[in-house]
């Protein structure tokens, strides 16, 4: 897939704004705290899991290190300056369950913390997890794959939402496959049928489409990055991830 997005990211609002909120003791870092803990529990998850974790007690670590972030002020420490903040969180959770699990001195779970509640679907995650090779991915790739995987769902999340509010939901449904490079096998004469324009009209509108979800992912992944000059990077890498590579 094609990774040359045209486009400057805006790195005014970034992932980082919600990491260094995060560490605070406001409502405001409770908040951040539950968007980090929502939109990157599973890839942390599918870590866990590989490590030979039973599931249940993958998820309360899971959930507990997100706790441990703000208890032992770990997000402090964080900044784009210090990396990618995939590997901050990974490099992060090594710590914790070396530090805190496998060495048998967590304290009680929950330690005082503000508590996070999370709606957590642990049968679907498992599912989702049975899908993967697992005699092919060490708990470190099965965690990148996740990761570039969540990426790609939250951008096509965003698009699908952003047509909709446009009035465009059934234009979205019906070339949704272009945005991953699937608009050689779309039926675009039927598609003209149904949405009533040209045939080129659709073939447009599906090169929008796919260029909106382009600017979307690039606008994503500079969340996570500390410069936009690591962006092209990132997403050469998520793909490398994906491709097996």
């Amino acid at each position: 897939m094609d990774c040359d997005f045209p486009g400057t990211p805006d790195f005014a609002t970034t992932q980082w704004s919600l990491v260094l909120r995060a560490h605070r003791n406001t409502d405001s870092a409770t908040a951040a705290l539950q968007t980090l803990c929502e939109r990157y529990w599973y890839p942390l998850y599918a870590y866990v899991r590989r490590r030979g974790i039973a599931s249940h007690e993958a998820q309360d670590l899971t959930q507990e290190f997100f706790a441990r972030l703000l208890e032992k002020n770990t997000l402090a420490t964080a900044s784009p300056e210090r990396g990618r903040f995939r590997a901050f969180l990974l490099t992060s959770l090594k710590n914790f369950l070396t530090n805190e699990w496998e060495k048998g001195q967590a304290q009680k779970r929950g330690g005082g913390q503000r508590p996070i509640s999370l709606q957590v679907d642990l049968e679907s995650a498992e599912s989702r997890l049975n899908l993967e090779p697992a005699h092919q991915l060490t708990p470190e790739l099965c965690f990148e794959r996740q990761w570039a995987l969540l990426l790609l769902e939250l951008v096509t999340k965003r698009l699908q939402e952003e047509q909709a509010a446009a009035g465009k939901g059934q234009q979205f449904e019906l070339l949704k496959e272009a945005i991953v490079g699937g608009a050689d096998r779309l039926p675009f004469p039927e598609i003209a049928a149904e949405l009533q324009i040209s045939e080129e009209a659709a073939r447009q509108m599906a090169s929008r489409l796919r260029k909106r979800y382009r600017e979307l992912l690039r606008e994503e992944v500079s969340h996570t990055v500390a410069t936009p000059a690591e962006v092209d990077d990132e997403i050469r890498s998520l793909f490398q991830v994906l491709a097996g590579g």
